[in-house]
């Protein structure tokens, strides 16, 4: 049987069942041009760990790293993952600004007050890269399945990018898998990499 996770912010609920850390393996598919020639594929290792420290966001933190070879990291991760709502004064920031008054999610009934048409939850996701590149996602989270798809990218000058992405998560049978597909600039939506991670903490 699932538990809360203790001390997890009334807001983060729709997010319970990704909290904790997760370890597993992958794949990641791709093609070098638009050839016939089957697309490459690289076994990887990964963990990822979705936390919260009472705010509003899930912190997320992902490192991966080569089957083949152990001594070749992949680009990690770090972000934030939250409900999509608009800002209001208890909420803090910009900056380290405090808040202000009382929040206007007290009950569970303020929460369902937020589901969208499909019985879901609008959400938002930014992901910092070290490559240079940040991203925005836009996305939806119903029962233990997160869609997510790229709303704005910036980049410093001279970084790796690609020109759209989506991603997929879920929780099947206690195992979170995940699907990751990006479109190359001039390119069309196409299979990057995927993944199964168990649930270690």
């Amino acid at each position: 049987m699932f538990v809360l996770p203790e001390g997890l912010p009334l807001e983060l609920t729709p997010f319970a069942f990704l909290v904790g850390k997760w370890e597993g393996t992958g794949v990641i598919s791709y093609k070098l041009n638009d050839s016939d020639e089957a697309p490459i594929e690289q076994e990887f290792k990964q963990r990822m760990e979705f936390a919260h420290d009472g705010s509003n966001a899930l912190t997320y933190v992902s490192s991966a790293e080569l089957i083949a070879d152990s001594s070749t990291p992949l680009p990690s991760e770090l972000g934030y993952w939250r409900l999509a709502r608009p800002a209001e004064p208890a909420d803090h920031g910009p900056g380290l600004l405090v808040g202000t008054g009382t929040p206007s999610l007290q009950t569970h009934e303020d929460l369902e007050k937020l589901r969208n048409k499909e019985g879901g939850f609008d959400i938002q996701v930014s992901m910092l890269h070290p490559g240079g590149m940040a991203e925005l996602y836009n996305g939806k989270i119903k029962g233990a399945r997160i869609d997510l798809a790229s709303a704005h990218g910036a980049a410093f000058e001279g970084a790796k990018t690609y020109r759209h992405s989506t991603r997929l998560f879920g929780l099947v049978e206690g195992a979170l898998l995940w699907v990751w597909e990006i479109a190359l600039p001039g390119g069309d939506l196409k299979p990057h990499a995927s993944a199964r991670l168990e649930r270690v903490e």
